[in-house]
């Protein structure tokens, strides 16, 4: 059984189609988009468990492989994978099908973004934390020498099918990393959602279809919502970056080189909103701590102190920090909680109050 979820951006309309079995689902989708001349792009890892059940559903698409991990995500691979996808005869009317985490959705979303000016974009997500954020919305990027997700464009997939039978050969480190961006809808809006995942999220963890299904499709509900309403992030969709701002810098300082994943540096940064939410007076006091021992049940790092081999220099993280996408006019944006549930954008931060939290925050042990 599956379930499925409109993102209805006018004219631009698109299925999220979730639950196991939504591969084979959206086979006659997937035949149209891919009628004209196509290409898969695919996760090397993800292909060598699962290219049986993508081949059943698409034998004949040419197919281009990258590394997994973020440092795929390069000027180099954008390169390399958009030279093949013009050698495989990819038209603008075909599609480019990424079939992978959210590093392969990422770059090979930018490159449909820009070949031959924009060609359709299939997103066939294989890790949780892509199939709850990075498949849907549109978002593309490549990560550069100065920070993440800093090359990109806009550009809205034409299906998104999650297949939830793909995570039960996902390492439980990944699972936890995705995990992290679900806590995340229930923090930014949803405080029934985060009440709901106090009590079920042990089941989603454990990959119970129904939990799992409802997980996602509230996430994907959730972030189809503000994109319809923000698609370019002028507003409301900056929402979705709650925790980001930090989690991108911790990220920065750990060189994309695995020793943090994204979702990783997420729930950290999530909880250092929170820490930092209530220092400010924004969050009632106590409130930061239910949240670490929420986002901590989960077996999800915390506390800068939960990577030690990642430096926690807080002059540095703040440099990482200044090349956030919401920094405007040299002054810095950060996602806040007014409780658990409720976030808002908290305009032009006072950088020295940032840079003595981020002090306190290195001297704290693990949990």
């Amino acid at each position: 059984m599956t379930t499925d979820v409109s993102v209805d951006l006018p004219g631009r309309e698109y299925l999220v189609r979730i639950g196991p079995g939504a591969l084979e689902a959206c086979r006659p989708e997937l035949r149209r988009l891919t009628a004209k001349p196509s290409a898969i792009v695919a996760d090397e890892a993800v292909l060598a468990q699962h290219e049986d059940a993508l081949r059943k559903v698409l034998p004949e698409l040419p197919l281009i492989t990258v590394p997994s991990g973020e440092a795929t995500k390069s000027w180099q691979s954008y390169a390399d994978v958009s030279e093949k996808l013009l050698e495989a005869g990819v038209e603008r009317g075909g599609s480019v099908v990424a079939f992978g985490g959210g590093v392969t959705g990422d770059l090979a979303g930018f490159c449909a973004a820009t070949l031959r000016r924009g060609c359709r974009l299939v997103m066939l997500p294989t890790t949780l934390l892509s199939q709850v954020d990075s498949s849907v919305g549109g978002k593309t990027a490549i990560n550069t020498a100065s920070g993440k997700n800093l090359v990109g464009a806009f550009h809205q997939p034409s299906l998104v099918a999650i297949d939830t039978s793909f995570l039960s050969t996902l390492p439980k480190r990944e699972l936890l990393a995705g995990y992290a961006e679900v806590i995340k809808y229930g923090a930014l809006g949803d405080p029934q959602f985060l009440s709901w995942l106090g009590e079920r999220g042990d089941a989603v963890l454990a990959l119970e279809p129904a939990a799992l299904t409802e997980a996602i499709a509230v996430s994907c509900r959730a972030k189809a919502a503000i994109v319809t309403e923000d698609e370019t992030e002028r507003g409301r969709r900056a929402l979705l970056n709650l925790g980001h701002t930090f989690g991108h810098a911790i990220e920065a300082e750990g060189q994309y080189d695995g020793r943090i994943l994204h979702g990783e540096g997420v729930a950290i940064g999530m909880v250092m909103a929170a820490r930092f939410s209530e220092r400010e007076g924004h969050l009632s006091p106590g409130e930061a701590e239910r949240f670490e021992a929420l986002v901590a049940r989960s077996g999800l790092p915390t506390r800068l102190a939960d990577v030690p081999d990642i430096p926690a220099d807080p002059g540095r993280l703040l440099l990482h920090m200044r090349q956030d996408k919401k920094v405007d006019s040299g002054a810095m944006t950060l996602i806040l909680l007014k409780r658990l549930g409720e976030a808002f954008v908290a305009k032009d931060q006072d950088e020295a109050r940032i840079l003595d939290f981020l002090g306190e925050e290195a001297q704290l042990p693990k949990l």
